[in-house]
């Protein structure tokens, strides 16, 4: 059913203090200026100098008094005028072409006076050309004297204007003061001063020189950046501009390092101009309106039925839920701004309609709730809104079917039958009570006082929420805003089951705001680092059961969309790799069997490599550190194989001593890795004191030498006592005697030798007897049998009996 627009009247300005002359001013003069104060009560007209009087007038809606003022022919009228907001009432700010400025306020009972007077341009000759009002600050542009610089050259003398800032400030009984002036632009071309809620625009005059007609500037005093933009070039660049840092441009050098910008371009023809809080609306005289935006980008919006003739015609812009609604004289017209679409067309009772600015966030007023999601249109006629309704006729749900309704969706993602829930199964069934309490609830069941005791917490957080978007709309303090905001989320998502669309929500804020993500996980999960880069959890297990948990099976997430721990060793691996490994390891201590999804799963090292990409393609030190922080056999020993092939001894050497207390079936295997290293060259001899700390206990010596004859290289030649130059030198007795020694002192017997030289290696400490001399006889292998099965010919390895 199609939405109807309706424009509805608020006010018949009866309810304004000077109606019947606001009402004059209104329908005499189309070329009235009219601004509207922050919070909606006072509004300003101000008629263009030459007018007759009164030139000035401020109407009050409600108690107070109006301001009217008039100036004589010799004297000017302002300029321009403006609300500036101010915690205890608006500041009304005059600006006169000679740089004069008066700040007026109302005090208590005392009606309007006069705070301040001061010059923005002090005895410098210099004028007034354009003055706009930013979030309480005052901008104007002002040309300088020609002859101030020394220039003469017509050129120079079109770059003879700057633009300056002054910002409100508290000052004691008159409550607010202009502060000091800060340059943000020198030497630049006259520019008309447009400011929306939180950006100023600064848009080219039909005075502006030519080659520099298609340029704008847009200055976010919150960021502190100034960006120049081309509209038909779709250009924008950025750069910084904070006065309260001393930032301060020429305009040559803001646009000397842009190249291409300057090349000849036709002016903007730019009929009106409006500033809106989506940025800036532009209609040229082909009736097509565009919007720039803050970031420098501009888009069509739309094209209107009726096209502006010439220069004399108003036209009034705004927007509004997605609308854009642009008065053309008596006419109004709606249109969709995502698709450009005409949505609506009205022809007014009057052409002299002027579209109000949107009222500041968070002003609790009753006019500011009727007006909100419309737009306010202010005529001799009265006050109106306009804005979309529903269709009469439209039946709405009741709350209680709402209720089973979301209730049946949730119950019915949890449930492991195949059937169907419905909400009349929902309303029946005793098994299900929270869908029923909360029924009851808003049925009446539940009285205010215990109804408002059980909801205090969530009322307060929901409080705190529409305080935060207020912040955030109004751009005070932006990062800070959307940090804290994206915190909340990820806490409350936390609080869910993570499926599905909560998944693919904290997917979208890991990647949108991946620092505000982590810290709300860091307090979630109470994480703290040792001085040793350790993490520790206080977490209860239900919080990590929901970190560790991955997808069950027949409900896969997206393409795309990861598993929570999956998203944090992404972001770690991405922004923070060193705490990965740490973090996996804690992870690993704190899961429990089947948290995977549903069932033992994957180990959560192997997850967090999924993370790191395909094998081989990996960071080869996290995947390390992952692999021997696992605590796995296979993983270890997988780890330790790669560290071999780098030859990292010490790595494979710490990683073996490390696991020796917990897995002594994992020591011996890395021990036998590095024996079979060390029996084959010599690069492992500098580390043979760990290497003998890695030996098992229950080796004997006899199965040391054993396993070190597996892997002693083959030799086709008779064995030399010097290795040739260049050829790897051979184990000897020398290198192996610590490691029999190792062997041997793990535990010397009480009974008989049980190795043919394990008497030699334990020295009782008295030396045997001198034998006497004789003849040497030739020492028989028939004699010792068991020489034979274990010193081959040919094996490097020599073992001679010197009697």
């Amino acid at each position: 059913m199609k939405r109807a627009a309706t424009l509805r009247l608020l006010s018949d300005l009866s309810n304004f203090s000077g109606a019947a002359r606001l009402r004059e001013l209104l329908a005499a003069d189309p070329e009235v200026k009219v601004r509207c104060s922050p919070d909606g009560r006072l509004l300003l007209l101000l008629r263009p100098p030459g007018a007759p009087a009164p030139q000035l007038l401020v109407a009050v809606r409600g108690p107070g008094e109006e301001l009217e003022r008039a100036w004589p022919a010799d004297h000017p009228s302002p300029l321009d005028a403006f609300f500036l907001p101010w915690p205890v009432r608006p500041a009304l700010v005059l600006v006169w072409e000679s740089g004069l400025a008066e700040m007026w306020g109302t005090g208590v009972g005392l009606g309007w006076r006069l705070l301040q007077s001061t010059e923005l341009c002090p005895g410098d000759g210099s004028r007034v050309v354009a003055v706009a009002a930013l979030r309480g600050r005052l901008v104007w542009c002002e040309e300088r004297q020609a002859d101030a610089e020394g220039w003469q050259v017509p050129p120079s003398a079109a770059f003879s204007h700057r633009v300056c800032v002054r910002t409100l400030e508290p000052s004691g009984e008159a409550g607010t003061n202009l502060g000091q002036t800060h340059i943000l632009l020198h030497h630049c071309p006259p520019f008309a001063l447009l400011a929306s809620r939180k950006d100023l625009f600064l848009v080219p005059t039909a005075t502006t020189w030519p080659g520099v007609g298609h340029i704008l500037l847009i200055w976010s005093p919150g960021k502190g950046k100034v960006m120049v933009a081309a509209p038909s070039l779709a250009f924008s660049h950025s750069k910084n501009l904070n006065p309260g840092r001393g930032d301060t441009w020429n305009f040559s050098a803001l646009l000397r390092d842009l190249p291409g910008l300057l090349s000849p371009r036709q002016p903007l023809t730019v009929h009106t101009w409006a500033p809106t809080p989506r940025g800036l609306l532009l209609l040229d005289f082909r009736g097509t309106v565009s919007l720039v935006q803050s970031h420098g980008g501009t888009r069509a919006v739309g094209t209107l039925q009726e096209a502006p003739v010439g220069l004399a015609g108003s036209a009034a812009l705004g927007t509004f839920h997605g609308t854009l609604a642009c008065v053309l004289g008596s006419t109004l017209e709606l249109l969709d701004m995502g698709s450009g679409q005409l949505l609506e067309r009205k022809v007014l009772s009057t052409d002299r309609v002027h579209l109000l600015e949107p009222l500041a966030p968070g002003a609790e007023d009753k006019e500011e709730l009727e007006t909100r999601g419309g737009l306010r249109l202010l005529s001799a006629l009265g006050l109106f809104r306009v804005g979309w309704e529903a269709p009469q006729g439209l039946e709405l749900p009741s709350a209680e079917d709402l209720v089973f309704e979301e209730a049946c969706e949730y119950y019915q993602r949890r449930s492991l039958r195949g059937a169907q829930l419905t909400p009349e199964e929902l309303r029946h069934n005793s098994i299900f009570r929270a869908p029923q309490a909360l029924a009851s609830i808003l049925q009446g069941h539940v009285s205010p006082p215990t109804l408002l005791t059980i909801l205090r917490a969530e009322l307060r957080d929901y409080r705190s929420l529409e305080q935060l978007k207020a912040q955030l709309v109004a751009g005070d303090d932006e990062e800070t805003g959307w940090t804290e905001l994206a915190e909340q989320e990820v806490a409350r998502l936390l609080r869910t089951e993570l499926m599905g669309d909560q998944l693919v929500q904290l997917n979208t804020i890991f990647q949108a705001l991946p620092t505000a993500a982590w810290g709300a996980i860091l307090r979630a999960l109470q994480l703290q680092r040792d001085g040793n880069g350790r993490f520790r959890s206080q977490a209860p297990p239900d919080v990590w059961k929901k970190v560790l948990g991955g997808t069950a099976a027949g409900k896969e997430p997206p393409n795309g969309v990861l598993p929570l721990f999956e998203l944090l060793c992404q972001y770690l691996c991405q922004w923070e790799p060193r705490c990965l490994p740490p973090f996996v390891e804690l992870a690993q201590q704190q899961g429990g069997p089947g948290w995977g999804a549903g069932g033992p799963g994957l180990p959560l090292y192997r997850r967090a490599l999924a993370v790191l990409g395909e094998e081989g393609t990996r960071p080869e030190t996290l995947e390390l550190e992952l692999l021997l922080g696992s605590g796995r056999p296979k993983a270890v020993l997988q780890a330790v194989g790669q560290l071999v092939q780098k030859e990292q001894w010490e790595r494979v050497l710490e990683a073996g001593l490390v696991f020796s207390p917990s897995s002594p079936l994992l020591r011996s295997e890395i021990f036998k890795l590095l024996l079979a290293e060390f029996a084959q060259h010599r690069r492992l001899d500098a580390h043979l004191p760990l290497l003998c700390r890695l030996c098992p206990p229950d080796l004997a010596p006899t199965e040391l030498l054993l396993l070190l004859r597996t892997h002693l290289p083959d030799e086709s030649e008779p064995p030399t006592p010097f290795p040739e130059p260049g050829t790897e030198p051979p184990l000897t007795v020398g290198l192996l005697r610590a490691l029999l020694e190792q062997t041997g002192a793990q535990g010397q017997p009480s009974g008989p030798v049980l190795s043919l030289y394990e008497d030699i290696l334990w020295d009782p400490g008295t030396p045997p007897p001198t034998p006497p001399r004789g003849p040497m006889t030739t020492l028989q292998t028939s004699d010792h049998p068991g020489l034979e099965a274990w010193v081959p010919s040919g094996r490097g390895l020599y073992v001679t009996d010197t009697g």
